[in-house]
């Protein structure tokens, strides 16, 4: 006979790509893919929800073998990704975004652009200025800002030449707060969404998909931009290498990204 796989408590495990599911050097542990494996086995899906447009999602799900649903964009995108097809997408009010970028630069003075553009193929504009250390995307490079605002965008990322990262969210917070949303998404990262848009706006329509409930959630996340989706599950877990601000919220944390944190409570719970 055939023994019955152990029970897990949650039907859904929502993780976050980097600084949580990926580790340092940009793939995923045998451990936590086995771990992964076991749940799914036991009756749990498992979706990864990222503030990665799909365009530079979609060959991490492809080397996963993942072909369920995807929150990708900071939640305003979700993919499927067995049938490579893009199911919802929000985008942004441009003329309001470029408001609040002005009214943001009237604050602290001139700050480096760029865009995500909306669609399955959708690159990063980077506006003059603007670096991103550590990622390899799909870009443009802009000679004029005015190109960034060319296409639908799903995102605008701002940085500024002295401001850290935690004093500029907390700046553009209380200063365009109003018009759009503002999230620390990663180092350098800073992002302006739609108002009301995050990771656990896009988590909730997909577990609608999946008849999922929240109480029937676990999550993972390592940032600020992970908050909502922590708070929205049932349970939500912040890694050894999260910043101070997710910490400080999560019911549970656990080991780095470098060091199988996700296995770690996957397999207790699998343990029972």
């Amino acid at each position: 006979m055939i023994p019955t796989p152990p029970l897990l408590p949650y039907r859904l495990i929502a993780t976050d790509l980097d600084g949580t599911l990926l580790r340092s050097d940009g793939t995923v542990s045998g451990r936590t893919r086995e771990a992964l494996a076991a749940a799914t086995a036991a009756g749990a899906a498992h979706i990864v929800v990222t503030g990665r447009a799909v365009p530079w999602t979609r060959h991490i799900l492809d080397d996963l073998d993942y072909r369920g649903l995807a929150v990708c964009g900071q939640g305003a995108q979700v993919y499927h990704a067995g049938e490579h097809r893009l199911l919802t997408s929000v985008t942004m009010d441009r003329q309001l975004a470029g408001i609040a970028v002005a009214k943001l630069e009237a604050e602290v003075g001139p700050l480096a652009l760029a865009a995500c553009r909306d669609g399955l193929d959708g690159k990063v504009v980077l506006g003059p200025g603007y670096e991103f250390q550590g990622y390899e995307l799909p870009v443009v490079a802009a000679t004029d800002t005015a190109e960034i605002w060319s296409a639908p965008l799903t995102k605008v990322y701002v940085q500024h030449p002295t401001l850290g990262d935690d004093e500029l969210t907390r700046i553009a917070r209380e200063t365009v707060g109003g018009l759009v949303d503002v999230v620390l998404a990663g180092a350098g990262i800073i992002e302006l969404l739609p108002l009301g848009l995050t990771k656990a706006t896009g988590l909730s329509l997909a577990a609608r998909r999946l008849d999922v409930k929240a109480a029937q959630t676990i999550s993972f996340g390592d940032m600020p931009n992970d908050t909502p989706m922590l708070a929205w599950s049932g349970h939500g877990v912040a890694m050894a290498n999260a910043h101070a601000e997710l910490k400080a919220v999560a019911q549970e944390i656990t080991a780095s990204n470098d060091h199988d944190g996700i296995a770690l409570v996957i397999e207790k719970l699998l343990a029972g």
